[in-house]
């Protein structure tokens, strides 16, 4: 067996078994919480609320596991769903590293490096979440300073439009049709915000892996 297919064999292992065990310690904890506390769910109400978001959270979770993959690897897929924040976090640090590299995230080099800039960044978000605990009371004056309000308000914006120039101007074609959907969604639809930001990505993804279809069939590209 070459090391190529054993250390993917490897990573698909440990990849599964740490997907399933944090899923099982999210879910461990609201039922410890409830057997200290001899409290549970009430069914109707807890039926009615999987009617009403579970749905959608099943196809965001099929949408990202499509869209992500060939954009971060398979190491770095596995890395990202354990640690969260994939949208605001670990999708542009691992573009970030893998246009620095210079190579493709479905590459051997690409795996690599898509793996490795997700697990850093998991460590120094890690880092300056515990500095942050420990430094609030200290600092929360200086944040809370309505000098730097509107700073903060526009470090993801200025985090995806530093990376949306690199890769808008790789092809303006493709780019023209996502980037007008987005702006008329967000413009004319108030609840769409922040918090929609997941959602919105694979969205963007998929209307853009369509329109770039039928514009390759036009003979557009």
């Amino acid at each position: 067996m070459s090391d190529k297919n054993n250390y993917m064999q490897k990573l698909y292992r440990y990849g599964a078994v740490w997907n399933i065990a944090v899923m099982l310690i999210l879910l461990a904890f609201p039922v410890a919480v409830g057997l200290i506390w001899g409290v549970g769910p009430d069914v109707n109400g807890l039926i009615l609320g999987l009617i009403a978001t579970a749905p959608m959270y099943w196809a965001v979770g099929v949408i990202e596991t499509f869209t992500y993959i060939p954009m971060l690897g398979a190491g770095g897929s596995y890395l990202s769903f354990v640690t969260g924040n994939i949208s605001n976090l670990k999708l542009p640090c691992a573009l970030g590293a893998l246009e620095q590299a210079g190579v493709k995230a479905n590459s051997d080099e690409g795996e690599v490096v898509s793996t490795i800039a997700i697990a850093v960044s998991s460590i120094v978000t890690t880092v300056i979440i515990i500095l942050g605990v420990l430094l609030l009371t200290p600092l929360r004056p200086i944040l809370e300073s309505p000098v730097l309000e509107p700073a903060f308000a526009q470090i993801i914006p200025a985090l995806f439009g530093g990376l949306g120039v690199v890769f808008i101007s790789r092809n303006i074609k493709i780019a023209v049709a996502p980037v007008l959907l987005m702006l008329v969604l967000f413009i004319f639809i108030p609840a769409l915000n922040a918090g929609t930001v997941g959602i919105m990505v694979p969205v963007g993804v998929v209307f853009t892996l369509i329109m770039s279809r039928i514009m390759y069939k036009k003979g557009l590209l």
